[in-house]
């Protein structure tokens, strides 16, 4: 079983810029890929970004060059810093864990930290 939780969200200006914790009970070296996914009223949850052990990253076109995910794995935390922030970056934020279990891989959800980008 793996814990994550997040941390950091609350309520910004346009423009402004918010960082987001994941914390993980476990290290994060064993996990295979931390994701950022996010949800707003109505829609489906999209992925924002994502890190695998390896340190490659990979982000949704809607945040590239505004949106950064990092790990530190003394912490055994992954970050995602949030520049200029849109009132459309407004959502639930969810930090999700794959991890490797037997022949296949299991899925980790934390509770979501919310964030709202006023205009």
């Amino acid at each position: 079983q793996v814990q994550l939780v997040e941390s950091g969200g609350g309520l910004v200006q346009a423009g402004g810029s918010l960082r987001l914790s994941c914390a993980a009970s476990i290290r994060i070296i064993s996990i295979t890929a931390m994701r950022w996914y996010r949800q707003a009223p109505g829609k489906q949850r999209d992925l924002v970004a994502v890190i695998t052990s390896g340190g490659i990253t990979n982000y949704a076109d809607s945040v590239k060059g505004r949106f950064t995910i990092s790990r530190d794995d003394a912490k055994n935390t992954v970050y995602l810093q949030m520049n200029s922030l849109k009132s459309e970056d407004t959502a639930v934020y969810y930090c999700n864990a794959e991890v490797k279990s037997g022949i296949g891989y299991y899925n980790y959800w934390g509770q979501g930290t919310q964030v709202t980008v006023s205009s």
